[in-house]
């Protein structure tokens, strides 16, 4: 089940944050920039802004939040701004359906173009971005250790 997320979901949405970037990040920068009491407390914050604001996502398995998506106009460009899928949850469609359902928020809203940034050394985020259609951005491939992509909002019946 996908829904928007409420305040209540604030602590389980910080949780299932640090835990997915802590598979990625690890190893490639220091273990305090993704976890700790001072990371979780930043990231609850920034969390709750976005829910605040309305952009959240959740995808529900089980009564469990099983992953999150959120998304925002920056620069005048709708943005992917984060989605993470609960690690014990990888490769059962839970990434997919967030993927979706952003893609008909966005269809609704009537966005033809979107954007995301995703972490250079994340292969796996990487490889489920192309397999739904987003291309390295022509005008901005790169943000420091991160590759920008771009999507066409198309139709469904495109």
């Amino acid at each position: 089940m996908i829904r928007t997320a409420n305040a209540d979901d604030l602590d389980a949405i910080a949780a299932l944050h640090l835990a997915a970037r802590a598979t990625y990040y690890r190893g490639h920068i220091p273990d305090v920039e993704f976890e700790g009491p001072e990371e979780l407390s930043r990231t609850r914050a920034a969390w709750a802004r976005a829910v605040e604001g309305g952009a959240v996502l959740c995808a529900e398995r089980g009564g469990e939040l099983a992953g999150i998506a959120a998304s925002r106009v920056i620069d005048g460009i709708m943005t992917l701004t984060q989605l993470h899928v609960r690690p014990d949850r990888w490769r059962l469609g839970v990434g997919g359906e967030l993927h979706a359902a952003c893609l008909d928020a966005w269809r609704a809203a009537g966005v033809t173009t979107a954007r995301l940034e995703v972490f250079d050394k994340n292969e796996r985020a990487r490889a489920f971005y192309a397999a739904h259609g987003w291309i390295p951005d022509p005008d901005q491939p790169r943000d420091g250790s991160h590759l920008v992509l771009r999507l066409t909002v198309r139709s469904p019946a495109e």
